[in-house]
């Protein structure tokens, strides 16, 4: 109680002048706080005041005791100065804080004058001691809130100081306070000293990761930033904001909703002619940032071949995002793309939501099943790829964005041009760099290669030992035509380990039925005529050759005419393999 000495002096002189007695006021450990009295008032050796055994009790118990008999009343036989106590009345309360006592108010008299003044207005006095008391909890209480205030604020500065966010905190009249030094950083304000700096801080409707977006001027400088208020319950402060830069917060979405798995060319499996020279093509086209179709056909490893591109380019460290055209219903797949702002639609994500585009800043951004992309998503597409910014949903800002697009279909897209099912435009924009992916059935040697590595890999997951490998098991799958390509052939691998016992030898029994009997076209489902057509004319094309009088051969063993074999050529993309 000693920090509100001065208070409890003024409440000491003002009780003893009204109730014209002594006043003391001690706190929980003994120690005089405040008094009036006289020459009555005993000294100890040390030179503190006497205080009697009458407060000890008080403090004690927490309750009001009131003595009409000093000297003689039991509480006082404890006393060591009974013998010389000249006191007429003695009252005393304790002042508490909650429930705990933290000091005493006592009255003494020593007169009988006194005496007779306190008994004529003892219940007035007696009420006037409570309310007393109480100012001095008050007043305490006061005290240890502002004590406590002051350490939740230093507390604060000290974090404030050390997080890498920024940190602003404005006073009652909106006034800036407080900035640490990660808003500095953030708002280029190293140098200025706080009565410099002038801020403008306006919300937008936009969102990011739960975070509110803002606009901010400051300096005549605008900065987007992204962060959240807080109240604060102090005198002096009304609130902090704390903040990221906008484009720090994109980066950490990116991070978070992408994959930075390392690919590269290296990780293309395969040693035939035909990878090495595809490997070849796309270490010869990553560095560029114009756009690239992949075609091929299913399970022949198109999104690897992105990711390779996207590998071997100078974006490696940037994003690599990848969508499925064909896999996201048509009334999502615009918001999927360009994203959102909160309310732009029924169902929406009330904070709103980035699209693949914006996430793929700086990076690469993977359509695959592009032939798949509804007609009016199409239009909005080649507009993006055009001017280079996207409009979310909802909003009317174009937003600049740094994409790399690589597309990818195992569709014929020049002829859904002539069905009008894929713009024509959209197209020679995104197959300004076309590449394809090789069949596994042209891809000589590498059979064995990737059954010995898919083998060993699931083994491995599996558990299981391999015994030995005969000469018939690799002899089934070279012969074996793959029309699901490297897929089947991953598939098939997954089957034949997961159904065989620890240190089993692998041969033709422990393969699928139809690999062993290579009836891979008429037995899969999944093919149909046209297929089945395309199969033929590259079985011929193989047997016969492929020069122009090899053509007229082929063109009269299948029973049709030279023009309708070369039509047929184009229309299966086999043209340019077998020019």
């Amino acid at each position: 109680m000693f920090k509100i000495k001065e208070d409890v002096d003024k409440h000491a002189e003002i009780m003893s002048k009204i109730m014209k007695v002594d006043v003391e006021i001690v706190d929980s450990q003994m120690n005089l706080i405040s008094g009036k009295f006289n020459r009555y008032a005993y000294t100890k050796e040390d030179g503190t005041v006497f205080i009697g055994c009458v407060y000890e009790e008080v403090i004690s118990t927490g309750e009001k005791q009131i003595i009409m008999n000093p000297g003689i009343h039991p509480l006082c036989q404890k006393c060591a100065q009974k013998d010389i106590c000249e006191e007429k009345f003695e009252m005393s309360a304790p002042i508490k804080l909650k429930d705990q006592v933290i000091g005493v108010i006592g009255f003494v008299c020593y007169t009988d004058e006194q005496f007779d003044y306190i008994q004529t207005n003892l219940e007035v006095f007696m009420e006037f001691l409570d309310q007393m008391t109480g100012l001095i909890s008050l007043k305490a209480a006061e005290m240890m809130e502002s004590i406590r205030m002051q350490g939740m604020v230093n507390l604060m500065n000290t974090i404030v100081d050390r997080i890498d966010d920024g940190v602003m905190i404005f006073d009652k009249e909106g006034k800036l306070h407080r900035i640490n030094a990660g808003a500095r950083e953030i708002l280029q304000l190293e140098d200025m000293s706080m009565d410099e700096i002038d801020i403008d801080l306006k919300k937008t409707d936009g969102q990011i990761m739960g975070m509110d977006e803002y606009n901010v001027s400051v300096m005549e400088k605008e900065y987007a930033l992204v962060g959240s208020y807080f109240e604060i319950h102090n005198k002096t402060y009304d609130c902090a904001f704390i903040f990221k830069d906008v484009n720090t917060i994109k980066a950490s979405a990116r991070k978070f909703m992408t994959s930075y798995e390392k690919i590269g060319v290296t990780r293309l499996l395969g040693r035939s002619v035909q990878m090495e020279k595809l490997k070849e093509r796309i270490k010869q086209v990553a560095s560029t940032t114009s756009s690239v179709m992949i075609s091929g056909e299913s399970g022949t490893g198109k999104e690897l071949v992105a990711r390779a591109l996207h590998e071997e380019s100078e974006r490696y460290n940037e994003p690599f995002v990848a969508i499925n055209c064909g896999a996201i219903p048509e009334n999502l797949l615009e918001s999927e793309l360009f994203g959102y702002v909160k309310g732009a639609f029924t169902g929406a994500d009330p904070r709103g939501k980035m699209g693949k585009f914006e996430l793929a800043h700086k990076g690469t951004l993977f359509l695959d099943e592009i032939g798949d992309m509804p007609i009016h998503i199409q239009v909005k597409l080649l507009r993006v790829l055009e001017e280079r910014e996207i409009v979310k949903l909802g909003e009317t800002k174009p937003i600049k964005i740094d994409v790399r697009v690589v597309a990818a279909t195992n569709k014929n897209l020049e002829e859904m041009i002539g069905e009008k099912a894929f713009r024509e435009d959209l197209f020679y924009r995104l197959n300004v760099i076309p590449i394809k992916t090789i069949p596994l059935r042209k891809r000589e040697g590498d059979v064995r290669l990737l059954s010995d590595y898919f083998v060993n890999r699931y083994a491995g997951i599996f558990k299981k030992k391999i015994k030995d490998i005969e000469p018939s098991f690799w002899e089934c799958l070279e012969k074996y035509d793959w029309p699901g390509n490297v897929r089947e052939l991953q598939n098939t691998m997954e089957y034949v380990i997961n159904l065989i016992k620890s240190r089993d030898i692998l041969n033709e029994q422990v393969l699928p039925e139809k690999i062993r009997k290579n009836e891979s076209v008429l037995l899969d489902d999944d093919y149909n005529l046209e297929y089945m057509e395309a199969e033929y004319i590259r079985k011929a094309l193989d047997k016969y050759g492929h020069d122009g009088p090899s053509k007229k051969i082929v063109a009269e063993k299948l029973g049709i005419g030279i023009a309708t074999l070369y039509r047929k050529m184009k229309k299966y993309e086999m043209d340019e393999e077998y020019a």
